[in-house]
């Protein structure tokens, strides 16, 4: 059963820039409400895409640097990462399809 990863300063490198398979990234905070409305869709996602796709978080509030290195403005932002490389985003709550379309490109 796939679930969504906590991202930290700590694990970063390794299981997203050192990932064999690509990797989503939602930037997000407790007190941000899309942030709270597209959880259900990353989770989803993290179970339906488990051993395709890494699947995490990086709490904004908890991870600044991590947000600082990638330009983060505004939340929920999601990265897609190959190769340890951002390859597209999305910024703003969007519908679950719109997320698995973009993995769907990535695999």
């Amino acid at each position: 059963m796939g679930q969504a990863i906590d991202f930290s300063s700590a694990n970063f490198e390794e299981q997203v820039l050192k990932s064999p398979i690509p990797v989503l990234v939602d930037f997000w905070a407790s007190w941000c409400g899309p942030c709270q409305m597209i959880k259900p869709h990353i989770d989803a996602i993290a179970e339906e895409y488990a051993g395709r796709v890494r699947v995490g978080k990086v709490n904004l509030d908890e991870e600044r640097e991590i947000a600082e290195r990638y330009d983060i403005m505004s939340i929920p932002t999601l990265l897609f990462f190959k190769d340890g490389k951002v390859v597209d985003q999305i910024v703003g709550a969007v519908p679950k399809s719109t997320i698995a379309s973009k993995l769907e490109n990535l695999l």
